[in-house]
C-alpha cells in the first residue's frame, strides 16, 4: 500500500483493514493515526465527545506487537481495528455519561462486557461517541453535549440534518469515516434508524446475544447492543466479537456464537421473505414505498420467494412501547439522585435530603428524560398499573405471538422499511408535539418488543440525495441467516454513495 493512499486509511471498512493488517500492508498505528486525524478535523459534527488518543495509540501498538509476534492469521478478526464506543458503555478510567449532565464526572472503575470483549479481541478504542440522553430520543437532540450533525446534506442546502438517535454519534462517525465501525445500542430502533439516516449498516441482535452488563440501562427488557458498520460483512465480523454468554447478566443467553462471517454465502434461493401488509401506512412517502418494492424485487431475483404476511397487532406496537419503555426507565433512573456519583445540586441552608434529590434530578435530567420518567411513574402508579402497564405487557405478548406465527409458517426473514422518512433537519420535528418524534420508531419497535434480530441496510437515495434504508427482521438466534439475507440485499442494491465532505 503506497504512502499516497495511507492518508485515507480511515475510509477502509473492518474486513479490508483486517486483510491489509494481516498482509503487513498497513499497521494498526497507521490506521489509528488516520482516524484520529479525521476526528480532529470533524469537530463540527460533534460525534466524538470524549477523545482517548493516548489509549488508542497504546492499544494500536499492542495490536501491532500481537500481529507480529506469531501468525497474524491466528489473531482475532478485530485485532488492531480502530472503533468508536457509544457513551452508554462504561469504559474503565474514561468518562461515561450516557449523554446526561447527571453523570457529569462519572469515571467507571470497570469495563462493560461488550467493550471488554472488543478490547480482548484487540480492537482499538478511539473515544466515546455522542448520543441522546440515556438513549431517549430519535434525533440526537437530547444530549448534554449538544446535537450531532449528520454528514449528509439535503441537495444543495446547508441545513444541519439529524443523524437519527439515540446512536447518532456512532452513525455519523462511521458515515464520515472517523472510525472503521462503532458500537450502538437499540431499545426501540436506536441502531437501525440512525444507520438508515446515514447510509450505513446497523444490526440489533436477538435480545440476550450481547451482554448488557456495564451498559447504562434505559429499558432493561428492550436494550440490546450491536455494531454499526460500513458493510454487512463488517457487521458480521464485529457482532461475533461483541457477543457471548456473560454470567454477570442474567438475561445473557448461554449459546455458542457462530462464525457469522462464514455464513455470508450470498445464497438465499428457496428462502421465504415476508412482506407485512400492516406496514403499508397511509402517510408513508412514495419514495420509501418504491424502495421497499424494489428491495422485494432484488430478493426475488436472488431466488427468494416473496410472501404477503400479516402482523395484526402492529398498530399497537408504538403505544405499547411508549408505556413499557418509560416504565422501565423510571425504575432504572431512580438511582441517579446525587448521593454516590455524578452531578449533585448546590443546596441552600435548611435544605434536606428531599430537596437534594429534587434539585439534583431537576438540574441533571433533560426535558425528554423528565417527560419519560414522569410517564413511567404514572403508568406504574397504583390507580393506573392495570389500565396501562399490564395492558401494554399483554399487547407485547400478542406482538411476539404474531412473529412466532409467521415464522412457524416457514418465513425466513421479513422485509420492511427502516424509517418513515429520510433524515430531517435538526429541530424540525417534535418541538410542539413530542409524539411526532416517537413516530420515527414505528417500523423498529416491534423487533425490540419481540426480542428479535433486525438489521438496517442502505439501499438507495431519495430525490434530495439522502440515504434510505430497508430493514430485515430475522428469526431468534439466527443472526447468521439474517446477515446473509442482508448481504444479498446489499449486493443487489449496490449502495456505494458517501456524503460529500463539507465539514
Amino acid at each position: 500500500m503506497s504512502d499516497m493512499n495511507k492518508s485515507g486509511l480511515n475510509q477502509l471498512g473492518l474486513a479490508e483493514a483486517r486483510d491489509a493488517l494481516r498482509k503487513g500492508d498497513v499497521t494498526s498505528v497507521e490506521l489509528t493515526r488516520s482516524c484520529l486525524e479525521a476526528i480532529e478535523a470533524a469537530t463540527t459534527l460533534n460525534a466524538f465527545v470524549h477523545n482517548t488518543p493516548e489509549i488508542a495509540m497504546e492499544r494500536a501498538q499492542a495490536a501491532d506487537d500481537r500481529l507480529k509476534s506469531g501468525n497474524a492469521h491466528d489473531a482475532p478478526a478485530m485485532c488492531g481495528l480502530p472503533i468508536g464506543i457509544k457513551d452508554l458503555f462504561c469504559t474503565k478510567g474514561v468518562p461515561s455519561q450516557a449523554g446526561s449532565r447527571i453523570l457529569e464526572g462519572f469515571i467507571p472503575g470497570y469495563e462493560s462486557t461488550v467493550s471488554q470483549n472488543l478490547q480482548d479481541a484487540g480492537a482499538v478504542m478511539l473515544g466515546k461517541l455522542n448520543m441522546d440522553e440515556f438513549a431517549m430520543g430519535s434525533a440526537n437532540e437530547t444530549s448534554t453535549y449538544g446535537p450531532v450533525t449528520n454528514p449528509w446534506r439535503r441537495g444543495r442546502e446547508d441545513t444541519a440534518l439529524t443523524p437519527g438517535g439515540s446512536s447518532g454519534g456512532s452513525a455519523a462517525a462511521v458515515a464520515a469515516d472517523l472510525c472503521l465501525a462503532a458500537t450502538g445500542t437499540d431499545t426501540g430502533g436506536s441502531i437501525r434508524q440512525p444507520a438508515a439516516f446515514t447510509g450505513i449498516t446497523g444490526i440489533k441482535p436477538t435480545y440476550g446475544r450481547c451482554s448488557r452488563w456495564g451498559i447504562v440501562a434505559f429499558a432493561s427488557s428492550l436494550d440490546q447492543a450491536g455494531p454499526m458498520t460500513k458493510s454487512v460483512r463488517d457487521a458480521a465480523i464485529m457482532l461475533e466479537a461483541m457477543s457471548g454468554h456473560d454470567p454477570k447478566d442474567s438475561t445473557s443467553a448461554d449459546l455458542a456464537v457462530p462464525d457469522f462471517e462464514a455464513m455470508l454465502t450470498g445464497d438465499i434461493r428457496g428462502q421465504k421473505i415476508g412482506i407485512p401488509r400492516e406496514y403499508r401506512m397511509d402517510d408513508m412517502s412514495d419514495e420509501i414505498e418504491t424502495l421497499w418494492n424494489d428491495g422485494a424485487d432484488m430478493l426475488r431475483d436472488a431466488g427468494a420467494e416473496i410472501v404477503d404476511i400479516s402482523l395484526p397487532h402492529f398498530a399497537y406496537a408504538l403505544p405499547a412501547y411508549y408505556v413499557i419503555a418509560p416504565a422501565e426507565a423510571s425504575s432504572n433512573l431512580a438511582r441517579y439522585d446525587g448521593v454516590r456519583y455524578g452531578h449533585r445540586a448546590t443546596l441552600e441552608a435548611g435544605d434536606g435530603i428531599t430537596e437534594m434529590y429534587e434539585k439534583t434530578r431537576a438540574e441533571g435530567f433533560g426535558d425528554e428524560v423528565k417527560r419519560r420518567v414522569m410517564i413511567g411513574t404514572y403508568v406504574l402508579s397504583a390507580g393506573f398499573y392495570d389500565a396501562y402497564y399490564n395492558r401494554a405487557r399483554k399487547v407485547r405478548t400478542l406482538i411476539k405471538r404474531d412473529f412466532e406465527t409467521v415464522f412457524d409458517q416457514g418465513i425466513d426473514a421479513i422485509l420492511t422499511p427502516a424509517t418513515p422518512s429520510a433524515a430531517f433537519g435538526l429541530g424540525e420535528v417534535g418541538k410542539a408535539d413530542p409524539v411526532q418524534m416517537f413516530m420515527n420508531d414505528v417500523f423498529t419497535v416491534t423487533v425490540n418488543l419481540a426480542g428479535l434480530p433486525g438489521i438496517s441496510v442502505p439501499v438507495g437515495l431519495d430525490s434530495q440525495g439522502l440515504p434510505l434504508g430497508l430493514q430485515l427482521i430475522g428469526r431468534p438466534w439466527e443472526e447468521g441467516g439474517l446477515l446473509n439475507c442482508a448481504h444479498v440485499l446489499e449486493g443487489a442494491a449496490g449502495f456505494l454513495a458517501k456524503p460529500g465532505k463539507w465539514w
